[in-house]
């Protein structure tokens, strides 16, 4: 996926920051480029921790999960996003998570909306075995994504008006990976939306948008 084209990477590294103070991990000190990265070790290290420290006192504090959400969907980069998902996941279950991620994919902001959908990915993964060790008892994996139907219908359905309603390049680049361009999975009021999403991929002056369409719709 190419690289956003909003740069948030100061307000990420706050919000990073702001995560470490409250897991209560001292940040890293680094002025070079790899600080982003240094932070990024550091907070998933004491995330771990501070989920292992809480199996034995009960949930980790409330107060962590706006930050936990708003830190995952400021990460630039889609391959990482998964060391902030996973540890919320298990602090407040992948429901919760999900539905936070819904919330802000139906916001205002684009840049929130492709954050939502690069967090999204990683919402429907299994748990690495770093971070399912944690969870006590563990549900069958299987199981809770029977479950979570609902919601990913709801994302789906939210993912599609998005991409077709919202002009913004980042926002369609992170929707579409994820977007069924399948009509027999939505609703049939909804099948010209997704007439309308795959013209807009097909037609954008964006070479990934193009590339992308044809691979999951075959020209």
């Amino acid at each position: 996926m190419p690289q956003p084209t909003v740069d948030r990477s100061a307000a990420y590294e706050a919000l990073l920051r702001d995560l470490l103070d409250l897991v209560g991990t001292t940040s890293p000190t680094t002025d070079d480029k790899s600080i982003r990265s240094a932070w990024r070790h550091h907070t998933r290290r004491g995330l771990g921790k501070a989920l292992a420290d809480h199996a034995d006192t009960g949930p980790v504090p409330e107060t962590w999960f706006e930050p936990f959400v708003r830190a995952m969907v400021h990460e630039p980069d889609p391959s990482l996003t998964r060391q902030l998902v996973e540890p919320a996941i298990i602090a407040f279950g992948r429901r919760r998570v999900q539905r936070a991620l819904i919330a802000l994919l139906d916001a205002d902001v684009p840049a929130d909306i492709a954050g939502a959908a690069r967090a999204w990915y990683w919402t429907q993964a299994r748990l690495s075995y770093e971070w399912r060790r944690f969870r006590t008892p563990e549900p069958d994996d299987d199981t809770e994504r029977e479950d979570l139907k609902d919601l990913r219908q709801q994302y789906r359905h939210t993912a599609l008006r998005r991409f077709v309603t919202v002009d913004d390049l980042d926002m369609r680049r992170c929707i579409l990976p994820g977007l069924s361009l399948n009509p027999e999975r939505y609703p049939d009021d909804m099948h010209h939306l997704v007439t309308q999403a795959i013209r807009i991929a097909r037609t954008s002056s964006d070479d990934y948008l193009r590339h992308r369409v044809g691979i999951q719709i075959p020209p």
